[in-house]
């Protein structure tokens, strides 16, 4: 059989972005090609996301772009990968409109190349969504695009079961991978130019390896990857509040390569529907934490995650969510309305009954709160010396400035001189915007 040329798109969180690296290296090994261009490959896949609605309407609208753009002696291929596979792995094969010719689940990339095979030679449509309790891919050393900054996933799946998320359902439960491994791959990274890297997981501060007596915890890790020579620093996503033991602050206080910023879920203010939520703390939890973090970190960069018109959550409650934001005063944060996921156990127990228009008024207001807020911030930092990393060597929407990032992974515009990304520049913050800072070197 002639091996095909594949184009893969990527939706949704960065562990999609990882997995898709991991599939391209999955693919080439199997001496499959990959391409740059959908119109011209004989495979197209997309990887895709469930957590929101819009990335599941984005999804079904490029399948149709994609099928409209051939021509009828041009056929197509087309897969989908990842949470939409496993959670609508029915609906997506039987739809005679989507046309969809295989699907695999994030645990079956490995069986990509049968999969397709199997559509070439017998005609036919093929799936696996089964899920792994194993499966960390930790043998499998991804192709990865220049960049300055590489992700690593460090463990998958995820036990929480917050009732508004299917991640548990379509990714499986918690397993990590070895230390050793994840150390390995950070020092290939370092050979191969990058100095920046993101350890990835569902929730990515449970990480637990235990080989017979010896446990490694994230901390542990943490503090393994910043031995390593070459890495300056080094982040990671997703968390989550439950899992911040002093150990893992203080780390993160001692190592300087270890990004001082750190993302805290709050998802909601009220500890009622925290409650309804399982997110298993509450919101006098949350801001002891905040407290703690601060007290361990005092120069911390803290943002947060919040949903609102989560199912019966009254007015009082949101005003709840609205006063911790105000009290807590995160540097950013991410504001989304309610919307009910197929497989959740939300969905299946508690119906979507927060009208839109209050969802609405509710998600003006904090994003009004978080503008002040995340103004005031940014502004403390004018006149302050910061290393950026930069980015980009010229901003698209200002070719005047090169574009970065500093410690607490706030967007830097840099007055542009002879930078390159990957460089690391120390400047001068002059001015602030609620979305970012301007600085420029001495």
């Amino acid at each position: 059989m002639i091996k095909q040329s594949v184009y893969i798109e990527t939706y949704g969180c960065q562990m999609n972005v990882y997995d898709t690296e991991l599939v391209k290296t999955i693919l080439k090994k199997a001496s499959y090609t990959i391409s740059d261009a959908p119109e011209s490959a004989d495979v197209v896949m997309l990887n895709t996301c469930s957590v929101r609605d819009n990335a599941n309407r984005k999804v079904y609208n490029r399948i149709h772009t994609v099928r409209q753009n051939r021509q009828e002696n041009s056929p197509v291929k087309i897969g989908i990968l990842g949470c939409m596979a496993t959670n609508f792995r029915q609906a997506l094969l039987e739809d005679p409109k989507l046309g969809i010719d295989f699907i695999a689940g994030p645990d079956s990339y490995k069986q990509l190349p049968q999969l397709i095979a199997q559509t070439s030679e017998e005609h036919k449509k093929s799936f696996d969504v089964t899920l792994s309790e194993f499966e960390t891919y930790e043998d499998v050393y991804p192709t990865r695009e220049d960049g300055v900054n590489a992700w690593i996933a460090v463990m998958r799946g995820c036990n929480n079961y917050c009732t508004f998320c299917v991640v548990p359902f379509t990714r499986g439960r918690e397993r990590s991978r070895s230390p050793e491994s994840v150390v390995e791959e950070t020092k290939r990274l370092v050979a191969n130019g990058f100095s920046q890297v993101t350890l990835l997981g569902q929730n990515v501060n449970s990480y637990k390896y235990v080989d017979g007596d010896t446990v490694t915890d994230f901390a542990d890790l943490i503090r393994m990857v910043s031995d390593v020579e070459g890495v300056k620093r080094i982040r990671y996503t997703s968390p989550h509040p439950k899992d911040y033991p002093t150990k893992l602050l203080e780390v993160m206080a001692e190592r300087d390569n270890v990004c001082k910023q750190l993302h805290m879920p709050l998802q909601a203010g009220n500890s009622r529907v925290l409650r309804k939520m399982n997110r298993t703390y509450t919101q006098e939890e949350f801001l002891d934490l905040v407290k703690h973090v601060r007290s361990v970190i005092p120069d911390i960069v803290i943002t947060t995650d919040i949903i609102v018109g989560f199912p019966t959550e009254t007015d009082e409650e949101f005003e709840d969510t609205f006063n911790v934001m105000k009290e807590v005063e995160f540097d950013s944060a991410f504001i989304y309305k309610y919307s009910e996921r197929p497989g959740t156990l939300a969905s299946r127990r508690i119906p979507d009954d927060v009208p839109e228009a209050i969802k609405t008024e509710r998600i003006v207001r904090l994003n009004e709160l978080q503008k002040t807020i995340s103004m005031t911030k940014n502004k403390s930092h004018i006149g302050e010396q910061q290393m950026i990393l930069i980015e980009e060597e010229s901003s698209k929407k200002n070719p005047l400035y090169a574009v970065g990032r500093n410690d607490g992974n706030k967007l830097v515009l840099v007055e542009r001189s002879d930078f390159q990304a990957g460089d690391y520049v120390l400047a001068t913050v002059y001015e602030a915007s609620p979305h970012n800072l301007k600085a420029k070197c001495d």
